[in-house]
């Protein structure tokens, strides 16, 4: 009776951590024609307003189709990104990506630097986090959530890695997959995030490419993939 007890409770158990489950997209904000428009075409950056958001909603599809139809979603997006491009280009983009996270039943949290994202990651259930992602621009150091966009090729708000062990890392679950989609990351920051975290993160040796993402394909990466 004994052991009978235990297996219900451990049925019980995974039953339960799986429903709890949370899959976190973190996307950055793109860099503003103005400041582009200086520099050489192929060093611009951002032609298309939405390559971070698309790219975020394909991963969506991706995580739906692996753990569910019903899977929890958490979209965390660097909201003075898309204002200040929204303005650039008179497109109500803030106003577009809520209606992806409406249409797609994801919880949608605005963030407006460092300070905002850690206190919201850090936010998540303890054990909760089993996908990570991060689309945006980054180097090997840090995740930059803004990128020549307050100024040309210069980031005013980012993660960088001396600010991982600023994370807690018991919201991640045992197994939890984490992957960065921006340049660089797997050159430094992924060791240092399974260092502070005990997860290992997915990242670039050397710059992504996000010129398909509008035909429906994940960003790719010139170089390799690393942890």
């Amino acid at each position: 009776m004994q052991s009978l007890t235990r297996i219900v409770a451990l049925v019980f158990f995974l039953l339960t951590a799986a429903s709890q489950a949370e899959h976190v997209i973190v996307t950055g904000g793109p860099a503003l024609r103005k400041w582009e428009n200086y520099r050489t075409s192929q060093d611009q950056h951002d032609r298309w307003w939405a390559n971070f958001v698309r790219a975020s909603t394909l991963r969506m599809a991706e995580i739906r189709k692996a753990y569910g139809p019903g899977a929890p979603l958490v979209w965390m997006v660097y909201q003075p990104g898309y204002q200040t491009r929204g303005r650039e280009d008179g497109k109500p983009y803030t106003a577009w990506i809520a209606e992806q996270a409406s249409k797609r039943g994801a919880t949608l949290v605005w963030f407006s630097g460092s300070g905002d994202f850690i206190q919201a990651l850090n936010s998540r259930p303890r054990g909760t986090v089993e996908t990570f992602d991060y689309f945006g621009h980054s180097n090997r150091y840090c995740f930059m959530f803004d990128y020549g966009n307050e100024i040309m090729a210069a980031s005013t708000a980012w993660l960088h890695e001396r600010d991982i062990s600023r994370l807690k890392s018991s919201i991640f679950s045992r197994n939890a997959y984490c992957k960065s989609w921006g340049c660089h990351t797997g050159e430094s920051m992924s060791k240092v995030w399974k260092s502070k975290l005990g997860v290992a993160l997915e990242g670039a040796r050397g710059p992504t490419l996000y010129n398909d993402v509008g035909q429906g394909t994940m960003p790719a990466v010139r170089g390799s993939w690393a942890r």
